[in-house]
């Protein structure tokens, strides 16, 4: 079958198109002809090497397929939404049966790609980290990205009072303020807590999710108000934050947490009430997953070298 693959760690250079075996479902296991595949962060850290000695890294000997989301069809002709360990990028993937759930027909591939990993993501970051409390308010950094957009949207469904988004260019934080975020401003470190005060009307901020890190992270921690939690799941600067002392914490009763969906994934599976919430809502148009690019298998380093770049909005797809 057609495959991208890496047979060294390193950036999206080393991801080669090769023609590989079919793979072969075992037992608990469904073979999906592939009609699309989703792109993450995720799947950067995965040829980078990141994440190598953890219990839900990627296993197994060089060349890998990266590649973590597929929508695509069974044998039997149903549509299916898969989450995989590895090998998305290719045209055909081996899914456990855990990780697979039925497509709605109202449901595309674009949009059942962005509410797996990223609509977890965004789901867990605000009910099981955050929790969320009606009428707070809500600063979402790069709202305009896969997980960012979704985690707008749904601060609104679960009863936000004020949504500020950040994003890094004009038309990025319009698109913000159309998903549903009260204000949009740019994300940048410097002067950052000025504008998200005044976005929020002199009042600190309850909530921050922050997938940036570096200086943004240090100056979003200072816009917290009691009680405040600021959720870190990412660092695309890749700058390192600086150190947080225990004391600075305890004054307001402020939380710093972390959060990374994919050992959620593996150790509950995807067929739960979390992803059916989320394909629901999409299914109805409460939910607008963002469908961004779309780039042939074989111009997948592309689309790694686009999202490094901070070039994308919404959903990145892969088709076969």
């Amino acid at each position: 079958m057609r495959a991208m693959q890496f047979g060294r760690f390193g950036g999206p250079e080393v991801l080669q198109e090769a023609d590989v075996p079919d793979p072969t479902a075992g037992p608990g296991q469904t073979l999906v002809q592939v009609e699309a595949a989703g792109v993450n962060f995720g799947d950067i850290k995965q040829i980078a090497g990141e994440h190598t000695d953890g219990p839900y890294a990627p296993q197994g000997p060089l060349p890998r397929l990266p590649g973590m989301e597929v929508v695509g069809r069974t044998a039997a002709g149903r549509r299916v939404l898969g989450y995989v360990p590895q090998g998305g990028y290719a045209t055909k993937a081996v899914v456990s049966d855990r990780h697979l759930v039925a497509l709605p027909p109202e449901v595309g591939a674009g949009e059942a790609l962005a509410v797996l990993v990223q609509g977890l993501t965004a789901w867990h970051l605000l009910r099981s980290v955050a929790r969320i409390r009606p009428g707070e308010s809500v600063v979402v950094h790069a709202a305009a990205g896969g997980t960012g957009s979704l985690a707008v949207q749904l601060a609104r469904e679960f009863g936000a009072g004020r949504i500020i988004a950040t994003a890094s260019s004009a038309q990025k934080r319009a698109l913000a303020l159309e998903l549903g975020a009260d204000a949009a401003i740019d994300g940048d470190a410097g002067g950052y807590r000025e504008r998200v005060l005044d976005a929020n009307h002199g009042r600190p901020a309850d909530i921050v999710l922050d997938a940036i890190g570096g200086p943004v992270l240090d100056a979003a921690l200072d816009t917290l108000g009691p009680l405040g939690r600021l959720v870190t799941y990412g660092a695309s600067s890749r700058q390192t934050a600086s150190a947080i002392a225990p004391s600075r914490l305890a004054v307001d009763s402020i939380t710093v947490a972390g959060f990374w969906v994919i050992p959620l994934i593996a150790r509950n599976g995807t067929a739960g009430a979390e992803l059916a919430q989320l394909l629901d809502l999409t299914a109805r148009g409460r939910l607008r997953p963002l469908v961004g690019a779309e780039y042939d298998l074989a111009r997948a380093r592309d689309a790694h070298e686009d999202l490094l770049g901070r070039r994308t909005k919404g959903k990145l797809v892969l088709r076969p």
